[in-house]
């Protein structure tokens, strides 16, 4: 399944009404980490199975960002039932990108 861009217009419908854990990673076009992380995202995307995936620009989505206190990126923030389960901040290998959206 593809990446879902997320807003502030629907992050409700996206990640608060969603039946599966929804993995956001919220990222910004000139962060270097997030550049290298994007693609891992991407891929584990492709293959997920029992979640979803999102991605929030935090320089088009000021709003999640202050929302959510991301004071570092890329920051992964695993959602249950809507609200923050888990957090990840910093680049990550793929395997670990998988178990953190499984955990």
């Amino acid at each position: 399944m593809a990446v879902t861009t997320i807003t502030s217009a629907n992050f409700d419908q996206v990640v608060g009404q969603s039946d599966v854990p929804v993995l956001v990673d919220f990222w910004a076009s000139w962060c270097g980490p997030c550049k290298m992380l994007s693609p891992i995202v991407d891929a584990v995307s492709e293959t997920a199975e029992g979640f979803t995936v999102g991605k929030v620009n935090v320089d088009e989505e000021g709003d999640l960002a202050e929302k959510f206190g991301i004071t570092s990126i890329p920051c992964l923030i695993l959602f249950k039932d809507g609200k923050e389960a888990n957090r990840s901040v910093g680049m990550i290998p793929k395997d670990k990108v998988i178990a953190f959206a499984k955990s």
